[in-house]
């Protein structure tokens, strides 16, 4: 028994001091990668989240898809998966939970934390105040735990504020700006013309259930009621099937102020959840509604847009349509510039407006640097970036991809004994990157550096080699209902002749055209090479296409097939890597309308966009070549790039090789420390978090099972479950030897065995 006597006097909180390494105040998918990243890196780290689980908005509290470049797969972004640790938790969460169920990815990321020992976890616990020894450095945070009741203060070398808020920069005093800039300020063509406190509001979701048999519902008194739900500008946009995360659009808060206000707005947010969800039940507008009930609805909303922190650099509207390069890019983003009117619900205009860029974009390291704060570095929405800009940079996979940049440069900053913005000099900033784009951050147009790489001095050897006379054989149709491109990387040279069985339902003309890219790294079909008129009698034919150009650079080129709703093209069911067809169409989920039209002096492009089918769907065109494609080579897997960019960058192997196999040899013995192998992880394809279904646990390219063999012919590494894109083989005792086998399986019997860079880490003799 414990008995404590009354006290005069207000007693104080238990109190525990931490000291570690890193601090992140922030438990969303920033928070959570870039702390995982320190940890792995080396330092020790301390996580600090002030809600139960760990995802922010795409935890269980919340609910929403997370996203970033691939936008659903509705733009022209193609193999633009953001790679490394992200890419790692996506694929995990797809692996163990494909049907999209939220709080199986609380595991997910509950698990990838606790796995590391370097991490000291803290739920429900708000950082509330910092303390400084300068005026531009912070020396510790002070929170508290609800739960437990204990009162923490953790010291650090290097902090990382991914709280959404910013309230250790806050605090901090740093520097920060809310609502939009004015157009003069940055020549941003999409600002205002005077720059207003206009933000993007929260979102409240919910989730319906049907059972089998009538459920009534009778709305809290607090909702608001259907008279005044059918006034709502957005009313019309209720569709009963719908749930979750497909309510996005109700929104609310832009006008309020998303900080101090935030309570009142999630308020505002229940009462129209509720008067919705019982005008749908109720109203006599909507069909079979009658065994639905309301399931769950969210407790805390979505948050949006706050506050945006200055930092070193502040990314602007044109570094993300022109795509701009910076020498200290260590992240990308993808999703279109996507802005909301601040009035959400009640405002009569669209519920958002989203403008594309032709492809991805660098973001710099300086935009995560805190201006004025020496050791903080900023992760999520908060980084420096304008309103504009913002609008793409907020999305959480953009967000988690910095926060492991800057998760692995701050315990860099640890071991080296300095701030993170000494990182920024040359060799520094490389040496990120290199670590990086080793761990499969895949930062656009910055290869991995590979002059320390054991392959360079080993003769290399492949048991074959995809030989791409063919795609693959014949095995169904597809109507050309919409325009329709096969997509292959080609090499400087004439493009060859081709064969394709084609059908036609009557006599008709068949359009088709050779298309590029403006810019080499991009999958926008723009430019027109060549193009050919086939006139076409009734029934089945096998055409001969001749599109001979003069193909001038190595990069993507588009074999395009004009809409003609007379017209077949033969599939096949063979999936090869870097190699996909796409569709001129629509994808209204991202304001894909086909062709992107510009407003008048807005500073975005117009142009058309061309998008793939998800899997099952998405069929290869069955073409045959004169002669055949350079699509894959055993020089791609060590030239530095982890996944399709201007070309393929794999090796495949033919599909009837009985055990595909790459084999090295080094005319003096080599010590292998580690192996880094890049598999095809199928970059193109989005893997939202919940709510959608995948087709697949597994991505049907990745190679499951491999052996790597040493000179004497034994197996000193083997897997059988593989779904990763990045393996890591580490050896506990460096292998001395003088050959090397790396023994894969092909993936089924539909895709061969691929391979898109390998990197040997040890040293000679």
């Amino acid at each position: 028994m414990i008995r404590t006597e009354f006290c005069e006097q207000a007693r104080g909180n238990h109190r525990e001091d931490i000291h570690t390494d890193v601090m992140v105040a922030g438990g969303g998918l920033a928070g959570v990668c870039a702390a995982i990243n320190a940890a792995r890196a080396g330092a020790t780290v301390t996580l600090v989240q002030d809600r139960p689980v760990l995802g922010g908005n795409a935890s269980s509290e919340v609910r929403l898809w997370a996203l970033g470049a691939t936008s659903h797969m509705g733009n022209n972004n193609r193999f633009s998966r953001e790679g490394g640790l992200i890419n790692e938790i996506m694929l995990e969460n797809t692996y163990r939970n494909p049907m999209g169920n939220p709080l199986i990815f609380d595991t997910v990321l509950l698990d990838k934390v606790v796995a590391e020992e370097n991490i000291t976890l803290l739920l429900n616990t708000a950082v509330y105040q910092v303390r400084k020894s300068h005026p531009k450095r912070i020396e510790s945070c002070d929170a508290f735990c609800s739960q437990n009741g204990i009162h923490y203060r953790i010291a650090a070398a290097v902090f990382i504020d991914a709280t959404g808020d910013g309230l250790v920069a806050f605090n901090a005093g740093a520097s920060f700006r809310i609502g939009a800039e004015a157009r003069d300020e940055f020549g941003e063509g999409m600002a205002p013309s005077s720059a207003n406190k206009e933000l993007l509001g929260h979102s409240l979701f919910f989730y319906s259930k049907r059972m089998n048999y009538p459920v009534h519902y009778r709305a809290p008194d607090f909702a608001y009621t259907q008279e005044e739900i059918g006034a709502l500008p957005r009313s019309k946009n209720i569709q009963s099937g719908d749930t979750g995360c497909k309510f996005w659009w109700l929104e609310y808060g832009g006008i309020k102020d998303t900080v101090y206000e935030t309570e009142e707005i999630k308020w505002e947010l229940w009462k129209i959840v509720y008067g919705i969800w019982d005008y749908i039940k109720n109203s006599g507008r909507y069909e079979d509604v009658e065994n639905l009930t309301l399931e769950w609805v969210g407790t805390i909303p979505g948050k949006r847009e706050s506050r945006r922190f200055d930092g070193e650099y502040m990314l602007k509207q044109q570094d993300i349509v022109d795509q701009r390069e910076f020498d200290d890019a260590v992240a990308f983003g993808g999703w279109a510039i996507d802005l909301h009117p601040a009035e959400g619900v009640y405002s009569d205009k669209p519920p958002c407006s989203q403008y594309h860029a032709k492809g991805v974009y660098q973001i710099p390291y300086r935009s995560y640097l805190c201006r004025g704060i020496d050791n903080l570095l900023l992760a999520g929405r908060i980084i420096s970036a304008s309103h504009i800009a913002f609008g793409s940079s907020r999305v959480m996979i953009t967000c988690a991809h910095g926060g492991q940049a800057i998760g692995v440069a701050a315990a860099m900053s640890v071991a080296k004994g300095c701030d993170p913005k000494a990182l920024l000099d040359p060799p520094s900033i490389r040496d990120l990157q290199q670590e990086l784009n080793l761990l499969g951050q895949s930062i656009p147009g910055i290869p991995l550096n590979k002059q320390r790489c054991l392959s360079r001095q080993a003769r290399i050897s492949a048991s074959s080699t995809y030989s791409a006379k063919t795609l693959g054989p014949a095995q169904g149709w597809v109507e050309l209902t919409q325009s329709v491109a096969q997509m292959l990387p080609l090499r400087e040279g004439v493009f060859p002749t081709a064969r394709l069985n084609v059908n036609a339902k009557r006599s008709t003309r068949l359009e088709v055209q050779l298309r590029v890219s403006e810019k080499r790294q991009n999958f926008t079909p723009e430019r027109v090479l060549s193009s050919q008129a086939l006139e076409l009698t009734e029934g089945e034919h096998e055409v001969e296409l001749d599109l001979s150009a003069d193909i001038k650079h190595t990069q993507y080129g588009f074999v395009c097939f004009i809409a003609n709703e007379d017209v077949e093209l033969a599939t096949t069911d063979r999936r090869l890597s870097g190699i996909c067809t796409v569709m001129h169409k629509e994808h209204k989920a991202v304001s894909n309308t086909g062709k992107q039209v510009a407003p008048p002096n807005s500073g975005i492009e117009e142009f058309e966009i061309w998008t793939p089918d998800r899997r099952p769907g998405g069929q290869n065109l069955a073409l045959r070549f004169g002669e055949p494609l350079w699509l894959y080579g055993l020089d791609q897997l060590h030239n530095g790039h982890t996944r399709p960019r201007v070309t393929s960058n794999a090796w495949v192997a033919d599909m009837e090789d009985p055990e595909p196999a790459i084999h090295y040899q080094w005319e003096r013995p080599v010590c292998l420390t580690k192996l880094r192998l890049f598999f095809d992880c199928d970059y193109d394809h989005a893997l939202e978090t919940v709510l959608m279904e995948h087709p697949e646990h597994i991505m049907p390219f990745c190679v499951q099972r491999y052996k790597v063999i040493d000179d004497k012919g034994d197996v000193v590494y083997e897997c059988d479950r593989n779904h990763q894109g990045v393996n890591v083989v580490e050896f506990s005792q460096p292998l001395k030897t003088t050959e090397l086998t790396l023994r894969l399986e092909h993936p089924s019997e539909r895709v061969p065995a691929a391979l898109l860079e390998v990197h040997l880490e040890g040293v000679q003799g």
